[in-house]
Order: C-alpha cells, then structure tokens, then sequence
C-alpha cells in the first residue's frame, strides 16, 4: 500500500504533447488526437478534466485542472505539466478527526435538507467468481481507504458535528446484505432491485450510524452478479463515484491474483480540505467578492415563484419530468459548438437555458429581464492552498452559486433561424458566467463567514437550480465494475430523498450526458414543486430549452459569434 500522501507510479510517461494527447484519447474515448486539439473541442467537461487529471497523476504527470482549463491543447499544457510523483501537502494531513462543516453541507443543514434518507447509488456489475467473503473484503478495503466513508454525523446544541472515525472502526459486515437471486425470474428480479434500492436507502440514518448501505444480489458463483451501493449524500457526489468504480476494480484485481488489496493513495482528506475551506471564508481575496455577489443576487423578477413552503413543498410531492436529446443532436454540443463560440459546453447549456427561460416567461406575460439561477459546480478547486489534491479523494465537494443571465432582447423566431442574434447572445451570455468569480467562494462568504452571511443571507434564493453532471458511461451491465442502468434510469447515477425533506428549488434541472451504444445523449431531468408549476409548463420549458440548444448547433454553423 502506498503512503496517504505520496502516489506509488508503476509507469512512468513522459511529459510530451504526444503523451498528453494520447491521455486524452483514452479519457475522451478517443482513438486519435493530436497536438493541438483542445481538451473541451473534443468533448472535455469539468468531470473529464478531473478523471484527466486523474489518469495523469497515475502515470507521473503532474496536472491541476486549471491547467487544462488554462492551456487546453496536449502542446500547451506539456510545458507547465511536472513530472514525478504527488507532491505532499505541505501541511500536517491527518485525515481522522474533527470535520469542519463545509459550504454545502451547511448550506442543505440550515435549509433543512440534510436529513437520514438522503443519497446517491449506483446499481454495478460484478463478474463471476465474487462470493459474500470477497464483496466483504472489497468493501471493507474501499471504507477503510477512504476516510469520508467513515464519517459520523451528529446534531446537538452546538449545531452540527463531523468527526472521521480511524480505519476499521466501521465493519462493512454489519450493514451488507445479500440478496440470493439464483432462482428469480428477470421480471421478479426487477421488482427485487427496486424493493431493495427503496429499503436500503430506509436504512440510511445519522443515529443509526449507517452512511453505507451496500447490497450484493447474488447470481451464483458461476455467473456474474450486481452490487448495489447506497451512499448517503453528504460522503458522496458525482466525481466520487468514479473513484470508487476504480478502487472496487483495482481491488477485485488484487483479490483475484491472490495479492493484498492495495489501492492507490487519496491524496488531501476530506478533514484537511474542511479546515481549508474554513480558513479561506476569511481571507480578504474572498472577501472581496461580496460586492460581485451581491450584484448577481439583486433583485430580479423571479421566474417561477418568490418562495417555497418547507412544510408542503417537499421531495414526497415534488414532480419530475424528463427529455432526451437525440444523439446527433447531441454530438455536435460536445465539440464543434462550443469551438464555435470559444465556450465551454457549460456555457453553451446556460445560454441555451437563458433563452428557453426569457422566451417561456414571456408567453406568461413577464416583463423582459434577467433571471438568476443556482449554478452547481463539482467544487475541487485544488487552488485554495499550495499542494492540495483532490483528484482521489471521496466527499461531497459540490459547490453551489448564483448566475445571473440576461440574453437581452432577443426575437424567438431570429434565435430559432441560429444567426447572427442567436450567436450574439451566446456570447452575452458566455461573458456573463465567465465575468463570475469561481463558484466556491460564494459558499465560502455565505456560510462559513458570519460578517458576509448577514449581508448575502437576506437576498432571495434563487428559484431555478442547474446542475450539469457531465459525461459519464452507460453500460448495459456486461462489464465487470462498471454502472448498470437503474430502476427508471437511463444510466448508473441514482438518488433519493426522505419524504419530507424540504425542496431547495421550486424547479431543478439536473442535465447528465450519457455515452451509449449509439452515441453519447443529453438527458435533462427536470423536479419541480407540484404546488407551484404543473407537467405541462415545465415540459414545454424544457421543450424550449432544447429548441434553444438546436438553434445555438445551427449558429454554430455561421462560424463564430
């Protein structure tokens, strides 16, 4: 096993323009890139850069991901790339102990959405040959590598308290279930992965000490299998659970040759990067942000309502509806358009999103103007202090701010023809999220700093929340650790909420592109408040803010705005 803060390199690359474009051949998929192809032309998203970064560490090549947002192209990057091993973090890195509590997490506590049944899961598949004393072994490998997985979370007086218990102190054998699946039919088989999804995430609780529900249906020894990992939210999110995917691999690997169960360092704990965190909502280069945050958060006419009852708009009765891109829609959103516009793909869905938005609030009969909305962002922002590395390290790092969008006037009928207005507007729009300092400090003043939180905690929240999740596989489960599709899910990321937990939007949209068979697909899950917003209106918004995006693909045509 390697040391917590060192990684162990089996193979050493070198650090070439051809080395780095071929890293991104095997993270994008790709089988040929070259020199100065751009990382996001390609079709690289904030969750690519990381697996990039990833992919690289483990290889001696030492990147942040600033630097591929920063140089895009193999060329440019190759020069401020290092190589060697990780470096240490500089300061004492002792990941068991006291958490500090985080943006996000207090954010969801005092909105009073960080309840016991709250998670993230993924349904993956396992290969023949697993019995319960490996999946044991393997799970207890992964909690005892990963700090985060042991957290303990308690409510008192004093208001919330983390705390990292040490290695071992959680068996994995106290909460695993198996489920003998050998003599189910497919059909029953179904109705057992859903009765146990639902039950698993029951068994989640602060109190009950259980943030890992793991459930393995058994198949027989012979035949291959599925794992189903319940996780609650505030150990998990997105970027984790391609961590986890690798360690559960490289583990079965060892496992399977007969070896120890070594898995490759984690890099800055949970624990460290907390404190950071806390001392950063205190430094004047974050405090000198209020100003731009306040101006984002000025009054703006809402788009959908001013505000949600927390004892009636709850995840029990909140709706959800959703829409798929077609492939060769899709295709062209995740290179060519964003080239097009000098954007990433997280501009062009915003300004997609600000057109739908200003053109459904006006057949409503609103008055044109800007809306603001909460943006989600994946929150490893390794340039908080000097040495941090967050590339393998398991938490809830979300962050979470306000954008505020103004596409301007701009006539449905000229954006539907994707000319020059069309392009103008992205371009308005691109301006206005890049002009957006990055996303952790607003969490940063609005939590964790009592001065600032006075000032930001008297606006009004947002009513719109946009997550983009970014690309990941969907598989139909033949592979060995990889994701397989979920009940009423069209690919491996699944979640859920307890009945009473508080909406934090009156309308979400969660956007995740999955790489199928046939091509990679935009899929735009929309959950709103049945009490404010019915099926029909947020379909036809998000009937409008695919229109949009088909309009943006034909301005991308015209050459650059």
């Amino acid at each position: 096993m390697t040391d917590k803060n060192h990684w162990h390199i089996e193979e050493i690359l070198p650090v070439t323009p051809q080395a780095l474009a071929e890293l991104y051949g095997q993270v994008l998929g790709l089988d040929d890139v070259g020199t100065d192809d751009s990382f996001y032309d390609l079709g690289g998203d904030d969750g690519s850069t990381i697996r990039l970064v990833r992919r690289a560490r483990a290889v001696g090549v030492l990147l942040k991901p600033k630097d591929v947002f920063e140089h895009e192209t193999p060329a440019a990057l190759a020069p401020v790339a290092r190589q060697g091993g990780a470096s240490p973090d500089p300061l004492d890195d002792v990941g068991v102990g006291a958490v500090a509590v985080t943006p996000i997490i207090e954010a969801f506590r005092a909105h009073g959405g960080l309840v016991d049944r709250f998670f993230q899961a993924m349904l993956i598949a396992t290969p023949a040959g697993l019995d319960t004393g490996g999946v044991t072994r393997l799970l207890q490998a992964v909690v005892d590598h990963h700090d985060v997985l042991r957290l303990r979370v308690a409510t008192g007086e004093d208001g919330l308290s983390l705390t990292v218990r040490p290695a071992g102190s959680v068996p994995v054998q106290r909460f695993l279930k198996r489920v003998d699946c050998r003599e189910l039919s497919a059909e029953r088989l179904r109705t057992t992965v859903v009765t146990e999804y639902e039950a698993a995430g029951d068994r989640l609780g602060f109190v009950a000490d259980s943030l890992l529900q793991p459930v393995w249906f058994d198949h027989g020894p012979d035949r291959a299998g599925t794992l189903l990992v319940v996780i609650h939210h505030v150990a998990v999110d997105g970027v984790s659970w391609r961590i986890l995917l690798q360690d559960l691999a490289a583990g079965w690997a060892a496992i399977s040759a007969g070896k120890p169960i070594g898995l490759a360092a984690t890099g800055t704990s949970f624990r460290r990067w907390s404190m950071l965190l806390a001392a950063a909502a205190h430094a004047p280069a974050r405090t000198a942000e209020l100003p731009v945050w306040q101006r984002i958060l000025a009054p703006a006419e809402p788009l959908v309502s001013a505000g949600l009852d927390p004892k009636k708009d709850v995840y029990a009765t909140a709706v959800k509806v959703s829409r798929r891109l077609p492939v060769d829609k899709t295709v062209p959103l995740l290179g060519t358009v964003p080239s097009a516009f000098g954007a990433g793909i997280q501009d062009i869905l915003l300004a997609a999103f600000g057109f739908a938005a200003a053109r459904w609030a006006h057949l409503r009969g609103r008055p044109d103007g800007p809306v603001v909305i909460d943006v989600e962002g994946h929150g490893r922002d390794e340039s908080v202090a000097p040495g941090v590395d967050l590339s393998r390290t398991l938490g809830w790092f979300t962050s979470m701010y306000p954008v505020r969008l103004d596409p301007g006037v701009v006539a449905w009928d000229d954006l539907l023809d994707g000319g020059a207005e069309t392009r103008h507007g992205v371009e308005r729009i691109k301006e206005q999220v890049r002009a957006v300092p990055d996303g952790l400090g607003f969490g940063l003043l609005r939590h964790l700093n009592a001065r600032t939180r006075a000032q930001l905690e008297t606006a009004v929240r947002p009513d719109i929340g946009f997550n983009y999740l970014g690309r990941v596989s969907s598989t139909t489960g033949h592979s060995p650790w990889t994701p397989r599709p979920g009940p009423g899910e069209g690919g491996g990321f699944l979640g859920g909420g307890q009945a009473d937990m508080p909406l934090f939007h009156v309308l979400d949209l969660n956007a995740i592109t999955y790489d199928t068979a046939d091509g990679p697909q935009l899929v735009a899950n929309w959950t709103f408040a049945g009490g404010h917003l019915t099926e029909a209106e947020v379909g036809e918004l998000a009937d409008l803010w695919f229109a949009a995006l088909r309009a943006i693909t034909a301005g991308a045509g015209h050459g650059r705005g």
